[in-house]
């Protein structure tokens, strides 16, 4: 039996999932054990020159009512309209898989619940490590394991900025410029950098392992853009690096916590070597202690392979995968507060508001930068950056 893949979508994403596809297209098949051939890409703009012109269509409706077509790629962004693409495709028990990261934390609820109904899958490996394979091992290969906490690096545009102002001594301004110039950026970086990239991927781990959904406005997020070069020398100094954490865990009284915010991470942990627009997932299980997923987390060809590695899976399935699945949330109760969080923290301060007894600390420039000996919860750090006048705080992953 063929396969008749459709693609939504053919920009950055959508060409590579058709570029690698047809580059790889010999052992594709071998791994999917089907011929498999693309006989759809929908988008509404004109491609004259490209070598699959005869495929493209700006009509929707040539794709949902084509009953040849079993398997969709996902490529567009955005909640709408993908959200009611996707929905329809489900609905005709076609497949889909997906790199779209705001549709899955958002909408994957009830798009899990669409394609149990109708004995198909909804896949979306892609949509939060790019390359980097999380969401099948988290729900197959670490089946077995009691997780109680997943954290990591999850966005490379932000890594990529702290990484250049660790090693070049660049102002964030000037790293950021340089992101961009290198493509590494959008023109508008807000999603990157001030976390709701890391946000809605951490939503889609923290759904998948708990079995709720969470929603990013559930989620305590800062971004990077107030991270001051001066924090970055001085974490080096006290023996850490400044990294963006996407972290979930589950808090002793059952509730998870689940937050995304600059973090120092100190350099005898793994993740502190993390660097450029490389991600890392670590994930904490009662088996298996610590294991760490490591790769490029964007691109146009490393998400193109993780959509494809999903569409193979398709391929080879016959009804829904049960396992990758959430239930939907009415309320986020099952969520802790951010009063909730408790680290050691970094400080700076007015030079002269430092306090006695600080053991990892110095002064340079009229500040000085410390490292609280003892954990305090987040309105602890608050209200101790308030008393001491502190320019910067920002806590310590442990």
């Amino acid at each position: 039996m063929s396969v008749k893949i459709a693609v939504l979508g053919y920009g950055v994403v959508g060409s590579g999932v058709v570029e690698l596809f047809y580059k790889n297209k010999a052992s594709i098949e071998k791994r999917a054990g089907k011929e498999m051939d693309i006989k759809h890409i929908l988008d509404l703009r004109d491609f004259p020159d490209s070598p699959y012109k005869d495929k493209l269509t700006k009509d929707f409706s040539d794709i949902i009512n084509d009953d040849e077509v079993t398997s969709v790629a996902e490529c567009m962004g955005g909640v709408e309209p993908a959200f009611t693409f996707v929905k329809a495709c489900l609905e005709k028990g076609k497949s889909v898989s997906t790199s779209n990261k705001e549709l899955v934390a958002e909408k994957g609820d009830i798009l899990l619940q669409t394609a149990k109904d109708h004995g198909c899958n909804f896949f979306f490996e892609a949509s939060v490590g790019g390359a980097i394979p999380i969401i099948r091992p988290l729900h197959r290969c670490l089946a077995a394991n009691d997780i109680n906490k997943v954290a990591g690096i999850l966005n490379g545009t932000t890594n990529f900025i702290l990484t250049k102002m660790y090693n070049d001594n660049m102002q964030f301004d000037d790293a950021l410029r340089l992101a961009q110039e290198l493509g590494y950026a959008e023109k508008d970086p807000t999603a990157d950098v001030e976390g709701h990239d890391a946000c809605r991927k951490i939503c889609i781990i923290a759904s998948l392992v708990f079995g709720k959904h969470v929603y990013p406005k559930s989620v305590y997020t800062k971004g990077i853009s107030q991270v001051d070069l001066a924090d970055v020398a001085a974490a080096d100094v006290l023996g850490s690096s400044v990294k963006l954490i996407a972290c979930v865990e589950r808090l002793e009284n059952g509730r998870i916590l689940p937050t995304v915010m600059p973090m120092l991470v100190p350099h005898d942990d793994i993740m502190s070597g993390v660097n450029d627009v490389f991600n890392a997932v670590l994930v904490y299980g009662d088996g298996i202690d610590q294991a760490m997923f490591y790769g490029r987390g964007a691109g146009k060809l490393p998400t193109a392979s993780a959509v494809l590695g999903d569409v193979i899976e398709t391929a080879k399935q016959e009804g829904t995968v049960l396992s990758q699945t959430w239930e939907s949330s009415g309320d986020d109760s099952f969520i802790a507060d951010i009063e909730s969080f408790s680290a050691r923290w970094y400080f700076r301060i007015p030079e002269a508001n430092k306090p006695s007894g600080v053991e990892e600390s110095f002064c340079e420039d009229g500040f000085a930068h410390f490292i609280t000996s003892d954990k305090l919860t987040f309105a602890k750090a608050k209200e101790m950056a308030a008393q001491l006048n502190a320019a910067a705080y920002i806590p310590v992953l442990e």
